[in-house]
This record gives C-alpha cells, sequence and structure tokens, in this order.
C-alpha cells in the first residue's frame, strides 16, 4: 500500500462529526463506526460531551453500532465523556496502532469493511483505518466556543505532508474502492 492510499481517507466531512449523517452512514453501508475523542467529539480541553454532541450520538445509534476509541490515557476524562454518551470506550489506544481497534471491531461483531473509522487526524485515525481496511472519514476538530480561533499545528502539518505524498485532502471527496 502506498502512502497516498494509506493516508486518503475515504471520506473528508467539511465540518465537524456533526455533520455525518445517517443518509452518509447508510449511502457507504456502513452499520458500526468507531469514533476518535479528542478533538473529534469534545475538544481537546472539555471533559463533557455537549447536547448537540448527545443529541447526535442518540441519532446516529439507531443506524450504526459505536464505540470510542481514544489515544488519551485519562480514565477518568474519557470514561466520564464515555459514559454520558453511554458508549463502550478503549482508551490508550497508541493510533496508528491497530489493537484496540480490533477489540473494538470484535465487540461489535462486524465485518471491518462495515465499521467506518473517523477521526480528525490522518496519522493516526485514517492510518489506523485504512491499516485495517476499514471505511475512512476524515472530520474538522470540533472547535471550542472559547477557541474559535485556535489553530491545529499539528493536524496543519500532516494534511501537508499527506498532500506531499499524493493523498488529496479536499472536502467531499471521496475515494470508492482502495485498491483501485
Amino acid at each position: 500500500m502506498t502512502w497516498n492510499n494509506i493516508l486518503q481517507p475515504d471520506l473528508i466531512l467539511e465540518g465537524s462529526v456533526l455533520n455525518l449523517t445517517p443518509d452518509s452512514i447508510q449511502q457507504y453501508g456502513l452499520k458500526g463506526l468507531v469514533l476518535d475523542v479528542d478533538d473529534t467529539l469534545v475538544p481537546i480541553t472539555v471533559s463533557a460531551a455537549s447536547p448537540e454532541m448527545k443529541q447526535w450520538v442518540e441519532e446516529i445509534r439507531t443506524y450504526a453500532v459505536l464505540c470510542l476509541v481514544s489515544n488519551n490515557l485519562s480514565e477518568s476524562r474519557i470514561g466520564s465523556i464515555a459514559r454520558s454518551l453511554n458508549l463502550p470506550y478503549y482508551l490508550g489506544a497508541a493510533k496508528p496502532s491497530r489493537r484496540k481497534i480490533r477489540a473494538a471491531l470484535e465487540q461489535m461483531n462486524l465485518p471491518v469493511h462495515q465499521v467506518g473509522m473517523v477521526g480528525d487526524r490522518l496519522f493516526t485515525d485514517v492510518l489506523a483505518g485504512n491499516r485495517l481496511g476499514m471505511f475512512t472519514i476524515l472530520v474538522e476538530p470540533i472547535v471550542h466556543a472559547d477557541a474559535v480561533l485556535r489553530s491545529h499545528p499539528i493536524r496543519n502539518f500532516e494534511v501537508w505532508v499527506s498532500e506531499i505524498l499524493g493523498a488529496s485532502i479536499a472536502p467531499k471527496q471521496t475515494k470508492i474502492n482502495k485498491d483501485l
């Protein structure tokens, strides 16, 4: 697998995970979603899911099995967020390692090609999902209201490097077949 393939998301959403709709999930034949936590579901400085995020999870769970997989090591923070959303979770995932994502897939009891990996980072979330053959979805980092102008230097660097390596990181682009 070449760098441009391994870093290329299957779906790139303009905006946050809240823009991932039931229609999109059904369109791509997804039955489950593995969700990153920090900056995907909640800003990294926040310890609770917003009312909008709780509502989104409730809507999406009627279409897909959900599980959180985070690189964060804080049981108190990630556990609290997961419990508030009533979702199973794995922390300390060390993505792009696949170990904890595989555990989530086993728990979901779904074929890997029917599960989407959703996250805001190319070199962790997208890379890990692509290495497993998952449908990968890149979202923009969720921004805390007090940090609207906050930049994301690591993510910006990842996008820059990915584009140099041949990945196309433009919103609303899809890649239909990973093997082409």
